[in-house]
């Protein structure tokens, strides 16, 4: 007796599914024998296999049995093969036909009483599915809605490895699981439960955040705490222009390749806010691995990464975000392969001034001894601020603003000022692939866009002067007036754009944080 039979399956190869074909054979004798790089967890899986079947009333022969994870060059690994390799072993068996396997892709964790688990990294292999022209996929129940996003493509989701032994018998019929794609985007666009109404006493704070967000520009907040830093940053996406249904799917399909997606949550409807701690390690910050997964730099693609008390962070992990603010991805290289994932985000950062965070408090005087604001700073390197367009320092909210019942200026009334400037951008930048927004230009488009004359030049040069800004202020500067011009509907960059924007490098004067004795 000897029988081969196939099934179908993905490994995740970066972002991407990579098809994987499950080929069993069986034929006399009592070995059991898995090849094709498996790693533990799917070594492991040959055990759950053989009691899920049980389990399940479907008794497999003890047989010699060897499996072959095909491609064999690449790594498979987790539980994601369960079902896939329990399916092949009852067609071996002939518990089951084999002739409707070619038509769909597996995946699956078996629990030992037979029911299944839900995995990650479901939405790349739909999608690989309807690539490969397969008919539908069968998934765990909990995955059905993430992986029917993909339209033109039967979704079975099941609860047991019954149902799939009953289903491929012809014994009954599953329902398939069907999700408008662009019905739901529409209809279930996320409500935030904060809004800039309920920020007292900040109006140059939230005025930063609205250019920052209407060019996209990364900003670094400097004051000390209790100003509102964090209150605002967390606001930040309230304003931001919504996902398109392309950003939508994008941003799904990191979160399901990191595991990271909420239960029953089909498609990202809102920009993702990545706010990790300071003690967070490279590794989780920028992704990698010995597994290489997406770090949190990839899970605020198209969204925002927030780092509260900045200077706090590693030197080396901060260090690690120049490539992804200066690129847009992030490169993982490895022995055997390099990976990049997507990192297309904002930086919204907030920091102390100094150690005790009172430096130029105008009610609480600074303990630090002379030179420490500047050798506080100093953790920051210039490389990175140099990618960091807007720089403003906060002050503490005085009693009258706190206590001021009439709200401030809304979300609503602010985003639809952004979503106005970034159409703009877009029509702007249309014909160079690649750039959205002014954050992005590069110098040949800032010297087509972004020029300046007459007085608005005088004003920016005697500020360089006056203020001994360094020569990155500059570029820097023509950007952010840019955008604050796209915000005033003007196509010329006009004195009072270049003069705000000047206001918005605090932290590139050689004299911050110098106290005279």
């Amino acid at each position: 007796m000897s029988k081969l039979v196939k099934t179908y399956s993905s490994a995740l190869v970066s972002l991407d599914a990579l098809l994987v074909t499950v080929e069993l054979s069986v034929s006399k004798g009592f070995n059991i024998s898995m090849v094709g790089l498996p790693d533990a967890a799917v070594r492991e899986s040959l055990s759950r296999v053989y009691t899920a079947c049980d389990s399940s009333g479907a008794h497999p022969k003890s047989y010699n049995t060897v499996i072959n994870l095909s491609p064999g060059d690449v790594r498979k690994e987790g539980t994601v093969f369960d079902l896939p390799i329990a399916v092949a072993l009852l067609a071996a068996n002939e518990v089951i036909p084999e002739e409707p396997l070619a038509d769909y892709v597996m995946a699956g964790e078996l629990s030992l009483d037979g029911s299944l688990q839900p995995v990650k990294g479901i939405l790349p292999m739909a999608i690989m599915a309807r690539e490969q022209k397969f008919k539908g996929v069968i998934v765990p129940k909990e995955n059905a809605r993430e992986a029917a996003v993909v339209n033109d493509l039967e979704v079975y989701g099941v609860e047991s490895l019954r149902e799939v032994i009953d289903f491929i018998a012809g014994r009954a019929k599953l329902e398939p699981t069907t999700v408008n794609t662009r019905e739901e985007f529409a209809q279930q666009q996320c409500v935030s439960s904060v809004d800039f109404s309920e920020v007292k006493g900040q109006p140059a704070l939230v005025r930063a955040m609205e250019v920052a967000a209407a060019g996209g520009h990364n900003i670094i907040m400097i004051g000390s705490p209790g100003s509102g830093k964090s209150m605002v940053a967390k606001r930040l996406p309230t304003i931001l222009p919504p996902l398109t249904l392309h950003e939508a799917l994008e941003t799904t399909k990191i979160y399901s390749v990191a595991g990271a997606l909420k239960d029953n949550v089909s498609l990202m409807k809102s920009r993702p806010f990545r706010a990790p701690h300071h003690t967070i390690s490279n590794v989780a910050l920028v992704g990698g691995g010995t597994t290489p997964r997406p770090g949190e730099v990839s899970l605020a693609h198209n969204g925002v990464l927030f780092l509260d008390e900045l200077a706090e962070f590693n030197r080396v992990a901060l260090e690690l975000l120049r490539q992804p603010l200066e690129d847009r991805t992030i490169t993982i290289s490895r022995a055997k392969a390099t990976f990049s994932y997507p990192a297309s985000f904002m930086l919204v950062a907030a920091m102390n001034p100094c150690p005790c965070g009172y430096y130029n408090d105008p009610n609480r005087e600074c303990t630090c001894p002379p030179g420490a604001p500047a050798k506080y700073l100093q953790k920051l390197s210039g490389p990175l601020l140099d990618r960091i367009d807007i720089q403003i320092e906060t002050r503490p909210v005085d009693f009258d603003s706190l206590s001021d019942r009439r709200p401030s200026e809304s979300s609503a009334a602010i985003r639809e000022r952004v979503i106005k400037a970034r159409e703009i951008q877009l029509r702007r930048f249309a014909p160079y692939p690649g750039i959205h927004c002014n954050a992005q230009m590069t110098p040949r488009l800032m010297k087509q866009f972004a020029y300046v004359e007459g007085d608005a030049m005088k004003i920016l040069r005697q500020a360089m002067i006056q203020r001994d800004l360094s020569a990155r202020a500059y570029d820097r500067i023509l950007k952010v007036a840019r955008t604050i011009a796209d915000l005033d509907g003007s196509e010329q960059i006009s004195l009072k754009h270049i003069s705000e924007a000047i206001n918005y490098r605090n932290l590139d004067r050689s004299s911050w944080g110098i106290v005279s004795v």
